[in-house]
């Protein structure tokens, strides 16, 4: 069973995916995935860089100068998420291959990226607004405005909620999360990853 974890930034997708890890499932952050690609991928590495050769200095990518141009520019985060979504797919389908029992992806543009299309079940882990702009603020050290505008230039939560087989809501403790997490896993393996049903 391949489970599609999504939502916005500083939901706590992680979370789940570490409990999928712990299960001795493939844990997949397409984050990561992307940001090795930054490293690996000449051809999408160039593809940015004939976008947006003002975030180059020195032949390198300045990523908060690109985050902060694409996040203010709805326009120009298409064309970003157009360069690198087909790169990070390709990966993550080579990485699935051969099939794992148990795989999770993590993925914000789970959806919009075809991703989804490689998952059995798909869930979205929501938070509150408020505790989202904390956790940017601390987990990337950014400022209260600029973790504003990444969450701005992502989907709503009732976006996600339409569109995914389950959803998660992380409205308390880190801990009571983790409770949350291991029972929605039992549950998806125990009926064999039938979707829609919320929660």
């Amino acid at each position: 069973m391949i489970l599609g974890i999504t939502g916005g930034t500083g939901c706590g997708k992680t979370t789940l995916l570490e409990s999928v890890r712990r299960r001795g499932g493939l844990t997949l952050d397409c984050d990561a995935i992307y940001h090795q690609l930054l490293s690996s991928d000449k051809e999408m590495l160039g593809a940015i860089r004939d976008a947006f050769p003002e975030c180059f200095f020195d032949g390198c990518l300045q990523r908060r100068q690109l985050g902060a141009r694409v996040f203010s520019d709805p326009q120009a985060l298409a064309l970003l998420n157009r360069i690198t979504h087909a790169a990070v797919k390709r990966e993550v389908a080579r990485l699935l291959s051969p099939a794992p029992d148990f795989a999770a992806i993590d993925a914000i543009a789970l959806l919009e990226s075809g991703l989804a299309e490689l998952c059995d079940v798909t869930v979205a882990v929501l938070a509150p607004r408020e505790d989202r702009i904390q956790r940017l603020m601390l987990r990337d050290g950014i400022t209260r405005e600029y973790a504003e505008s990444r969450i701005n230039a992502q989907h709503p939560d009732f976006w996600f909620r339409e569109r995914c087989g389950y959803t998660l809501e992380n409205n308390g403790t880190c801990e009571e999360f983790s409770k949350k997490c291991e029972e929605f896993l039992n549950k998806i393996q125990n009926n064999g990853g039938k979707p829609h049903e919320h929660r």
